[in-house]
């Protein structure tokens, strides 16, 4: 893995899971870190581990659907910072409902949090990026992103619209220093996924073990994914050696999608 010493990085959603396991990797690859969510407590301890293991580490709390937080967050990081050179677009949610119970208030909220989230971190950041002809963006998007499923109506057209994003900014900026793209995983090994195995049980009246095993049925490795392997795809893509790779949704799902 290319070295990310002197390097400022943003990672929204940083306080627990994937977006805190970025965070890890890429505090240990030398960058400096500003860990951005809305739960303050969560955010805090993440930047304090960050801080007990030598790295250079912030907590900035931020409500990623909320433009004016959005700008706020923007000038804390420069503050700490100096400049930002990596922006990982980690927050998101997930939301399963058969179509005739979706609700518009529903719609509304998959759309911000995991599509309007991205474009408005990305639109904040990218222009001083491209200024310097240096930068890297990454959004964690989903598989769903790039396929379908029943109950994630709002879900996936919400991820499909991050991977569209992702891929027409890449486009805009080619050339300039600066590269855009998604990592897509499939079930990760967190609280996410913990609540969709809740929500099937609660819904189907099937035990925990059984939920997890018709979770585990669409991974021909027959597990999860570990927050820390999307982690190690993110600080890729953040590295140097990752120059020639703009507009990709790299997918992180052991196989599932090749079935």
């Amino acid at each position: 893995m290319n070295g990310l010493e002197g390097r400022g990085a943003v990672v929204t959603g940083g306080g627990r899971g994937i977006g805190r396991a970025v965070a890890e990797a890429l505090s240990a690859a030398g960058a400096a870190v500003v860990v951005a969510a809305r739960s303050e407590a969560e955010l805090e301890e993440t930047a304090a581990a960050l801080r007990a293991r030598g790295g250079d580490a912030h907590a900035v709390a931020c409500d990623v659907t909320d433009e004016a937080a959005v700008g706020r967050l923007a000038e804390a990081a420069v503050e700490r910072l100096g400049e930002v050179d990596i922006l990982v677009n980690n927050a998101g949610a997930s939301f399963a409902q058969p179509l005739h119970r979706l609700t518009l208030e529903q719609w509304h909220d998959a759309l911000a949090v995991n599509a309007t989230g991205p474009f408005l971190c990305t639109r904040v950041f990218l222009p001083a990026m491209v200024e310097r002809g240096r930068g890297r963006v990454v959004t964690v998007a989903s598989v769903a992103g790039l396929t379908g499923g029943p109950y994630i109506a709002a879900y996936a057209a919400a991820k499909h619209a991050a991977v569209g994003f992702v891929r027409a900014v890449a486009a805009e900026v080619a050339g300039r220093g600066v590269t855009v793209n998604a990592v897509c995983p499939g079930y990760v090994d967190t609280d996410m996924t913990r609540s969709s195995i809740r929500r099937i049980v609660e819904k189907t009246g099937r035990t925990e073990d059984e939920a997890r095993a018709a979770i585990l049925e669409h991974s021909p490795q027959g597990r999860l994914i570990s927050a820390e392997e999307v982690a190690h795809a993110v600080t890729f893509l953040c590295s140097e050696g990752a120059r020639g790779i703009n507009g990709e949704a790299l997918v992180v799902d052991g196989g599932e999608l090749r079935r």
